[in-house]
C-alpha cells in the first residue's frame, strides 16, 4: 500500500483561513445576534425577512472561510416546502443555509457542536434524539407546525452521516409531514469536490469528532460545493415510500450515482411505510 503524501499546503492554509474565520466570527457574530430576533423576523431585506437573509448570509460566509466557492443548480421552492438531501458532514447545514433559509431536523448532539450548533439553535433547528420513537414523534408534530406557519424545513432522510460514495436508503416516515401539512418535496444533491467528483475528505472519518473533523477541513485543499435543488415532488397521492424512493433516485441521478438500494436499508424502510 502506496503512503499517503504530506499535505505540505496545510500549515499555510491554516495561516490564511483561521484569520478568516476568526474576523468572520468576530464580525458577524454580534450582527448575528442582533438580527436574528422577533423584531428581526419583522423587517425585511430583499423580500425576505431580515433574520433569514442574516443566517444565508452568515452561513455563506462561513463556507468560504473553509476554501469552498459554492455553485447552485436550479432554484429553491419559495414558502413552504420540504427539502430533503444527502448527508455528508456538519457542513451541509451550512451550505444549504448559504442558498435558501430553512429550518432543520438534526441530531441532537449538533445543539452542542460550537459555532454550528448556535447558529442552528437560532435559526430555528429542531432537535431529534435517535433511538426515540417518542422524540421521531414529537419532532414530526413540530415540523408540520412549521410547515403549516409557511416556513420550508429540511431534512436528512439517510438518518446519519455517510462517506459520499452512495445515497443510503431513505427512511419513509419523516416523507409523512409533507402529506401532512400538504406541501411539495423538494430533493437536494449536496456534493464536496471538484469536477463533479464527491471528494471523501470532507465526511466524518470512523470515529472522528467533529472538532477533529472542523481542524481537518479547514486546513484541507480547496473545492467546491455544489447543491442541485432537484425538480419538487408535488403531494398528488403517492405514498411516503413512493416519495422516499422518487427523491433519493432525484439526488442520485443528480451526483451520477447508482440508484441501488441497500437491501436492509430498503427493508428497514418499507417496514416503516
Amino acid at each position: 500500500m502506496t503512503a499517503a503524501r504530506p499535505d505540505r499546503l496545510r500549515p499555510l492554509r491554516y495561516l490564511w483561513r483561521s484569520p478568516l474565520l476568526f474576523v468572520h466570527i468576530l464580525i458577524a457574530l454580534p450582527l448575528a445576534l442582533l438580527v436574528i430576533n422577533p423584531l428581526g423576523a419583522r423587517i425585511r431585506i430583499r423580500g425576505q425577512r431580515l433574520d433569514h437573509w442574516m443566517t444565508s448570509w452568515w452561513s455563506r460566509w462561513l463556507v468560504r472561510c473553509f476554501g469552498f466557492r459554492l455553485r447552485r443548480y436550479g432554484e429553491p421552492l419559495p414558502g413552504a416546502a420540504l427539502f430533503v438531501a444527502n448527508h455528508l458532514s456538519w457542513l451541509d447545514i451550512e451550505v444549504l443555509h448559504s442558498q435558501a433559509f430553512m429550518c432543520f431536523v438534526a441530531k441532537a448532539e449538533i445543539s452542542r457542536w460550537p459555532l454550528v450548533g448556535w447558529l442552528a439553535s437560532r435559526a430555528g433547528t429542531i432537535y431529534h434524539q435517535r433511538g426515540s420513537g417518542h422524540s421521531l414523534a414529537a419532532v414530526m408534530e413540530r415540523v408540520v407546525e412549521r410547515l403549516r406557519e409557511g416556513l420550508p424545513v429540511g431534512v436528512f432522510p439517510e438518518g446519519g452521516t455517510g462517506a459520499g460514495d452512495r445515497v443510503r436508503t431513505f427512511h419513509a416516515r419523516i416523507f409523512q409531514v409533507a402529506l401532512d401539512a400538504g406541501v411539495p418535496v423538494q430533493p437536494v444533491a449536496l456534493l464536496y469536490g471538484n469536477d463533479h467528483r464527491q471528494d471523501p475528505a470532507v465526511a466524518f472519518g470512523p470515529g472522528e469528532s467533529f472538532f477533529a473533523n472542523f481542524l481537518r477541513v479547514l486546513g484541507g485543499p480547496g473545492m467546491t460545493a455544489e447543491v442541485h435543488f432537484c425538480t419538487p415532488i408535488p403531494v398528488n397521492g403517492e405514498g411516503r415510500r413512493r416519495m422516499a424512493e422518487h427523491a433519493r433516485s432525484e439526488i442520485c441521478a443528480a451526483l451520477g450515482l447508482p440508484d441501488a438500494h441497500e437491501r436492509g436499508g430498503a427493508a428497514a424502510a418499507n417496514a416503516e411505510d
